[in-house]
């Protein structure tokens, strides 16, 4: 059997402005192609579907389309729901869409038998039996504790979070032994594959992930995972194993969601299972690059080095088949303040297919702070950014008065410092997630 192994498709994001309709398209496309060449029985799709959680209406088209598409292929789908994803956006076509061999888990409220997934081949056989787990939201699965401290309620979260997997881990035992006595199958012949949308400890994260159980758990030990035969993630965009192994893996997102994600390679990953192998289980993964969609680049440096520098990269850009703009951000690196800087960049940009979508000042350590001459804007930096500027100013003048008054150790303005900042993960946390919630109704 063949699975294939995907995630985090952002569908209907808005990049700097700009839509990723035709990226999403040629993509879904080139999938379809792989389908057929690749023979693929089933997707596995590990969350965030959609940028948002209401997505535009082309971008639910787009999804439906693929769905119709992929089941004229004769190929299975699974939709993990992510928490970019909503729950009632994903739930509103679960029923239609499993008429089209797709199964849809958006969230993991409800029966846990609903989570637990057989994925026939393309002979009708079952030959896989998937943990299907979306992005666990903390409210689904812990209550809180008046009084809790940050640290216990994390411990719980991630308790609650490994016990879930574990006990669909074991339903999925169950429900393999059943499918094997129903249509006389060797049972150890039959994977058990589980999901997951979540940021695990150790890994390398990119500027368009956003943490996702802020103030409660900074990442998920890969000691609380289930002994799956393997264990298909979503929510990193940077395609990576999870603590050193090979069936624990994040595929990344198809497209790069953010300029630091330029330089790496996007791919799925192809899981093949061959029940006459002497580990029938075990699944031979093969990366399967994916073409670049839309040319990207980034260029730092002072303004006479970036007037070089977008001389090489159009150049390069005009040797390749593209005849889309190449889309740039520019980093400046300067010790004066420019005030006509975006008009001297526009300037250099004249003439060439390229087009700039995100310029930015390069500061040096002195001029970083809130109180700088050089202030950024608000619009430049995420909520995250502008709380750690301000408690850098707030450390800066303790340090002062500690100076003088030698009443403060570093280690209590440490744990202050970590303390103010979980406070404010979590009031951001929240307030994110009534903007989701708000956004669905």
């Amino acid at each position: 059997m063949n699975i294939l192994h995907t995630s985090d498709w952002h569908l209907g994001q808005h990049f700097f402005t700009k839509s990723r309709k035709a990226e999403h398209q040629a993509f879904i496309s080139h999938l379809l192609k792989l389908v057929v060449s690749a023979k693929i029985d089933a997707i596995i799709i590990a969350g965030d579907v959609f940028d948002t959680g209401a997505p535009p209406s082309y971008a639910r088209e787009m999804y439906n389309q693929f769905v119709v598409d992929l089941h004229q292929l004769g190929c299975a789908l699974v939709v993990l729901g992510g928490n970019h994803d909503s729950v009632s956006v994903l739930n509103e076509s679960r029923q239609l869409l499993s008429c089209l061999n797709a199964h849809v888990i958006a969230s993991t409220e409800g029966e846990l038998a609903e989570q637990v997934v057989v994925l026939n081949n393309r002979h009708d056989t079952p030959s896989a039996v998937v943990c299907a787990i979306p992005y666990v939201r903390s409210r689904d699965v812990l209550k809180s504790v008046a009084g809790e401290t940050g640290i216990e309620k994390r411990r719980a979260l991630e308790q609650a979070i490994a016990q879930h997997y574990h006990q669909l881990y074991e339903l999925a035992k169950q429900r393999r032994s059943e499918v094997a006595q129903e249509f006389g199958l060797n049972e150890t012949h039959i994977p058990i594959i589980a999901t997951g949308h979540l940021s695990a400890m150790g890994v390398s994260q990119s500027d368009s992930v956003r943490d996702i159980y802020i103030g409660s758990l900074d990442g998920f030990d890969a000691k609380g995972f289930p002994p799956a035969d393997y264990i298909a993630l979503g929510h990193i965009h940077k395609a990576q194993k999870v603590a050193k192994s090979d069936y624990i893996r994040y595929c990344g997102s198809p497209i790069p969601l953010s300029f630091d994600e330029v330089k790496t390679s996007k791919q799925v990953l192809l899981l093949t299972f061959d029940a006459t192998s002497n580990t029938p289980t075990t699944p031979e993964i093969t990366t399967i690059a994916l073409p670049t969609f839309q040319p990207m680049e980034t260029i730092k440096g002072t303004l006479a080095e970036i007037e070089q520098g977008l001389d090489v990269v159009n150049q390069q850009h005009a040797k390749a088949s593209f005849t889309e703009p190449l889309w740039l951000s520019v980093e400046v690196q300067n010790q004066d303040y420019l005030s006509d800087l975006q008009q001297r960049v526009q300037a250099m940009c004249e003439g060439k297919n390229v087009e700039v979508l995100q310029l930015r000042r390069v500061r040096n350590s002195q001029r970083r702070l809130l109180k700088q001459e050089q202030r950024e804007t608000l619009a430049e930096l995420l909520p995250e950014q502008v709380f750690a500027q301000r408690l850098a100013m707030e450390t800066e003048v303790n340090t002062t008065k500690k100076t003088q008054a030698k009443a403060q150790s570093a280690e209590h303005e440490k744990q202050r410092n970590e303390r103010l900042t979980l406070a404010f993960k979590t009031i951001l946390n929240e307030v994110e997630e009534e903007q989701r919630e708000g956004s669905q109704l």
